[in-house]
């Protein structure tokens, strides 16, 4: 619970952080919420399958921020090969997540955060492709990714449709790396909500 409850929070703050760096991405996202759920609505989980675009925001987040940029280590019962590199029996063995999601060999501009990118691909977030794999692949992936995509989605699309969001006057943008077991932001995220929903009751 621990777990789930902290690398929620923090992929989260990385797609906020994200999406006020991006203008664009998050008018698009704030376009397509206005549209699904309405200004005189509040987000409710019926909506959240129809939210293509803030899914892919996440994918996006997930790829560019995957959570532990280091999965669980695994270690062989025996002696194999692995893309040429023979791996003895009992190695420790960690899968560097964080640079397969960056490399050019695998994504068009890698360091740019574009979430369309995944309109035209079709990895998802089950570890079935072995460029994109945030919550492991296998038999030993997270256990908690239904859940953790549902909370995501619909955290995401609440703190989007009811506010707008602008840093602290003076401060600038800041999406430096603090790394560790979890993927962290350096110096944690502030901003400040401004209501965009007309009706002030449905703040209540």
């Amino acid at each position: 619970m621990i777990a789930g409850t902290e690398t929620t929070a923090t992929t989260i703050e990385w797609a906020i952080a994200s999406i006020m760096h991006n203008h664009n991405v998050m008018k698009i996202l704030q376009e397509e919420l206005a549209e699904i759920v309405g200004l005189n609505n509040v987000v409710e989980e019926f909506h959240l399958p129809k939210l293509i675009y803030l899914y892919a925001t996440i994918k996006e987040t997930l790829r560019m921020y995957p959570i532990l940029p280091f999965l669980i280590p695994r270690s062989p019962r025996k002696e194999c090969m692995v893309g040429g590199y023979k791996i003895p029996k009992g190695s420790t063995i960690f899968l560097n997540v964080w640079s397969i999601h960056r490399d050019p060999q695998y994504w068009d501009n890698p360091l740019e955060f574009n979430p369309e990118r995944f309109f035209k691909s079709k990895c998802d977030t089950n570890g079935n492709d072995m460029k994109f794999f945030p919550f492991g692949s296998g038999r030993r992936m997270c256990a908690g990714i239904s859940l953790a995509e549902k909370m995501l989605m619909f955290i995401l699309a609440s703190l989007l449709h009811s506010f707008d969001w602008n840093l602290p006057k003076g401060e600038d943008h800041d999406l430096t790396e603090k790394f560790g077991i979890t993927l962290k932001k350096r110096k944690p995220l502030v901003a400040i909500p401004f209501q965009r929903l007309p009706d002030v009751r449905l703040y209540m």
